[in-house]
């Protein structure tokens, strides 16, 4: 039988005086989620989204967190322009970055003898060079001021094959490998670079787009029997982005109770 949520887990002043932009924040999914853990966390927040209605209506529901409905950016990673207009107006309201959270990404199902080229680049453009725009322009935020945390979100298919996920496994395997090749360059400067590899977080969108079936068969492989809550991952990202995971870089953390 699957086993009940536990509690959420109340705030520890993990990210008190920090300052955190999270990409793809509307909605109900992961991004939501650590937007909504960095604000108890105590960090001032700057959401992004492609969505600008729900993105708006992300921040008000935010706004009862924090008590202050937190500035936005309506942005499109696949779009370098919309990633600089980010940071700009992240470091006009914020005054300066401390924390990235990168949860923007794209997915699909798609057989590939049967993918076209445009589903194959849509989702390495957003997922993959999507992560690399934002991460690159932290680093050239971060680097200067000789300390930040950027926190990617991989998935656990970067590692594990899974039938029509090709495009995705691939963008995924590459967001890891961005993230420990970054690390090391920003090392020296003081940014430190992790990412996580969700398994399966469940949410009502991840519900709509994904036949029942495949969601049973995939909290079927879950040692707890069902998929992770978004703030069960939050969790870890917030953890990866306080000065608890100081000495953790170029690391890619599975939130996964996945066995074989």
């Amino acid at each position: 039988m699957p086993s009940s949520p536990p509690p959420y887990v109340p705030a520890h002043g993990l990210l008190d005086g920090k300052t955190a932009v999270v990409t793809a924040a509307a909605g109900t999914g992961i991004g939501f989620a650590v937007a909504k853990r960095c604000a108890e966390e105590g960090a001032r927040v700057l959401i992004s989204d492609i969505h600008e209605r729900r993105l708006a209506e992300a921040a008000e529901r935010l706004g009862e967190v924090s008590g202050e409905v937190p500035p936005t950016v309506v942005c499109n990673v696949a779009v370098e322009q919309d990633v600089q207009r980010l940071f700009e107006v992240a470091v006009a309201e914020l005054g300066h970055v401390d924390v990235m959270m990168n949860n923007a990404g794209l997915g699909g199902t798609a057989n590939l003898v049967e993918m076209t080229d445009e589903q194959w680049f849509s989702v390495l453009d957003v997922t993959l060079n999507g992560t690399m725009r934002t991460t690159r322009a932290a680093m050239r935020h971060m680097m200067p001021r000789g300390s930040g945390v950027i926190v990617n979100n991989a998935s656990v298919v970067g590692w594990r094959a899974q039938e029509g996920q090709a495009h995705y496994a691939a963008a995924k395997a590459g967001v890891m490998a961005l993230t420990r090749c970054a690390a090391l360059e920003a090392a020296h400067a003081g940014v430190r670079i992790n990412a996580v590899a969700p398994s399966l977080a469940m949410h009502p969108f991840l519900a709509k787009v994904t036949t029942e079936e495949l969601l049973e068969q995939l909290a079927a492989r879950e040692a707890f029997g069902r998929g992770a809550e978004p703030w069960e991952v939050a969790n870890v990202m917030v953890f990866l982005a306080s000065d608890y995971s100081s000495y953790m870089t170029g690391e890619v953390v599975s939130v996964s109770s996945q066995h074989p």
